[in-house]
């Protein structure tokens, strides 16, 4: 276990085999949040669930909206594996580089709908007060059905818990993957 490590993470091969007997993807097994995670199995499984639904499986909210939300969160806590992670995520589903950098301060950019703005909105205002505003709840309800209401209100949520999480267990980020942003600003 290196210093910074609060809990050893698995090997691969026991993170494998721990996550197939619970039915969890296999790469998705291997990352070291789950490396870490696979220490508590149920727990694993149920976090593995909500994350597997929001990412794949069930997911029915604007995939730019999840990312940009996420990115948000990401960047708000200081959460390096959280950023870093998504922000690969965000590239490969074509979310442009610069749409992500302003997120830091994107109540300034212009590069935003009014959706993005909704949701962002939505996002800080759960970082801040633990809730949505009536305010942003009336514009996310006019921009979104109920089913993508809900989620996103589980997305923040989720990822604000798993940016928690990566940073209260701190959990490194893979080997070889470069941090944060390339043009080298962290959150202060």
């Amino acid at each position: 276990m290196k210093p910074e490590h609060r809990i050893a993470l698995l090997d691969t091969g026991t993170a494998r085999a721990r996550g197939k007997a619970l039915g969890l993807d296999e790469q998705l097994a291997t990352l070291n949040v789950f490396r870490t995670l696979l220490h508590q199995e149920s727990v694993a499984k149920a976090v593995a669930g909500t994350l597997t639904t929001l990412l794949f499986t069930g997911n029915r909210l604007d995939v730019r909206l999840r990312e940009l939300v996420i990115m948000r969160i990401g960047w708000r806590r200081g959460s390096c594996y959280e950023w870093t992670q998504h922000w690969r995520v965000a590239r490969g589903l074509d979310i442009p580089e610069h749409d992500l950098l302003a997120v830091r301060d994107w109540r300034s950019a212009r590069c935003f709908s009014a959706l993005d703005r909704a949701g962002l909105t939505a996002t800080d205002e759960t970082l801040d007060d633990g809730h949505i505003s009536k305010r942003t709840w009336s514009r996310c309800a006019k921009l979104l059905p109920a089913d993508q209401q809900v989620e996103l209100v589980i997305a923040i949520g989720n990822w604000i818990m798993f940016s928690q999480l990566l940073k209260s267990l701190a959990v490194p980020l893979e080997d070889g993957v470069a941090p944060w942003p390339p043009d080298g600003l962290v959150p202060a």
